[in-house]
């Protein structure tokens, strides 16, 4: 009760802020718009004898010349929302782009060779996918707003049970992604997605499905399973009973891991199979 008491007065004072804030850039910005519109010139019905003189620094071959243009001095609010604007409109437009790594993550085009990866590229690897970007942290909270939403682990609601689930996540993902990086390097496994060389929409589907339960090993040529991928996952659910509430089944969770991996993992590489495609119907690129 008490935090949900200061989640609405901090709510609240936030909606105020930002009220205000809205109301000064506007008065800001339509204070500035009457100080740059030009005064109305006297009127009078007496014409000079003699033209005025230039002033100085200018010429009249500058002032006749139609291409040259007065020197612009643009508003300080106008140039601040101009960039906030663009700003907003990139990240929208690197939001959309799927292949931008928040969804696919890192994986090798269809025109690249296969190379092994060595120790130390093994280990940026590792620390990229699990701690260093944002998409490592974007995907465990937004599996938890699904869990949030239908309730489960039986924590509580509001901000205190969805940092519990996104917790719970973190952890789970880090056991299951831990494990799977050390059985890989000691089995001299392929970690990441190639795109197929296929052109056919068939083959592509196929190979999307194929690879999440199959991988190369240091030949990068020959097909073995997923032992420490699929090994990863169930003990990332085995663990994660540990701090789950109520009287939770180890092998349960453990077989939920392996199942979730399986269609998480399929989905993963169907988008990341076809996400210039996607790209494209979205119009983000060409």
């Amino acid at each position: 009760m008490e935090l949900n008491t200061f989640w609405h007065r901090f709510s609240s004072r936030v909606t105020r802020a930002c009220a205000l804030s809205c109301i000064s850039i506007a008065l800001v910005s339509g204070l500035a718009y009457a100080q740059d519109q030009p005064s109305p010139p006297p009127a009078t019905t007496q014409k000079p004898d003699k033209p005025l003189p230039d002033s100085p620094g200018t010429s009249k071959t500058d002032a006749d010349n139609p291409d040259t243009k007065p020197s612009d001095n643009p508003n300080p609010v106008t140039q601040a929302v101009d960039a906030t604007r663009d700003l907003a409109k990139n990240q929208i437009l690197r939001a959309r782009d799927w292949e931008s790594g928040l969804i696919t993550g890192i994986y090798v085009g269809k025109n690249r060779k296969l190379v092994t990866l060595d120790r130390q590229q093994r280990e940026n690897y590792y620390l990229r996918q699990t701690f260093l970007t944002p998409e490592a942290y974007a995907k465990r909270m937004f599996a938890a707003l699904i869990d949030q939403a239908r309730g489960v682990p039986a924590w509580q609601g509001g901000i205190g049970g969805y940092a519990e689930r996104f917790a719970s996540r973190e952890g789970q993902f880090f056991t299951s992604n831990s494990i799977a990086a050390l059985g890989n390097a000691k089995l001299g496994y392929e970690v990441r997605y190639d795109k197929c060389k296929c052109p056919d929409f068939k083959h592509r589907l196929g190979h999307a499905i194929m690879r999440n339960f199959l991988t190369y090993d240091q030949t990068e040529e020959n097909l073995r399973p997923q032992i420490a991928l699929y090994g990863g996952a169930f003990a990332g659910g085995l663990v994660s009973t540990a701090w789950k509430p109520g009287n939770q089944s180890y092998l349960k969770n453990a077989g939920f891991g392996v199942l979730g991996q399986a269609a998480y993992g399929s989905l993963v590489n169907l988008i990341t199979e076809f996400s210039t495609e996607i790209n494209r119907k979205q119009g983000v690129r060409k």
